[in-house]
This record gives C-alpha cells, structure tokens and sequence, in this order.
C-alpha cells in the first residue's frame, strides 16, 4: 500500500482511537469528578495567539480530534514500517505522550510531569494508553 493509503487508514485509526478515548474520559470524569482538560485548546490558542478563557474553551474539542487523528497517521507509518500489535501500541503511546510533556512545556502550558499531582498525571497517561491500544487495535484490523 501507498504511503497516502497509510497515512489515511492512520487517520481514520486516529478518530477511532480518539472516540474511544473521549467516552472513556466521559466514564473516568463522571466517576472521578474531575472536570473536562482544556489543555488541548491552550494548546490551540497559544499555537494561534488567541487569548482569552472562551478561546480556550472554543478551541479544546476541536483540538482535541485533530490531535487524535494526526497521531493516528504517526500509528499508520508506523504500521507501513512493519510495527504491529501491543509492542507498536506502546512506542505509539511513549512517543505520543513524551512529544505531548515537551510541547506542553514548551508553550508553558504545563510544567514538568514529575511536578504534576497524581490527579493531573493518571488521566493524561490513562487516556493517552487506551488512545493508543484503540488506535494501534483499529489500524491493524484495517491493515490485515
């Protein structure tokens, strides 16, 4: 298969993943309490120079699926490289999450991770995983 063909099964992975995730937060926050992140939209607004709580808020969700499904295309060139199964899951997700800590700092909009509570570090890294078994799951299903 082509590297466009990879790319958009990855996509496509990608949303998937990212719709398993986000019910599994709707479960995790109804369960634990905890309100929604907006970190994927201070992300968005620092990378656009928006300011403002409601830009934040605006911008989350719609980060929140373009990030799933561009890391998607990252699981699906992964997958053209011949990585598949639980093993590609878990590069995908130390690449994923460690890429995220970076940007995150970066823009200043978290600190280290080993600064972080433990209420702040279970979800992101919780998430992150099932993101990533659900994208590596659906992206091999789709590459057999």
């Amino acid at each position: 298969m082509g590297a466009l063909g990879v790319v958009s099964r990855g996509a496509v992975a990608g949303a998937i993943g990212t719709a398993v995730m986000t019910a599994a937060q709707a479960v995790e926050m109804r369960v634990s309490g905890r309100p929604p992140s907006l970190v994927p939209g201070e992300v968005a607004a620092k990378l656009l120079g928006r300011k403002g709580r409601g830009e934040v808020e605006r911008l989350s969700l719609p980060m929140h699926w373009a990030h799933g499904v561009a890391n998607g295309t990252l699981r699906g060139l992964m997958g053209r490289a011949g990585l598949r199964g639980p093993s590609a899951s878990a590069l995908h997700f130390a690449g994923l999450w460690s890429s995220d800590v970076v940007l995150y700092l970066a823009l200043g909009v978290a600190g280290p991770p080993w600064r972080w509570t433990f209420g702040e570090l279970y979800p992101d890294v919780l998430h992150k995983a099932i993101y990533c078994a659900a994208t590596g799951a659906a992206y091999d299903r789709m590459a057999r």
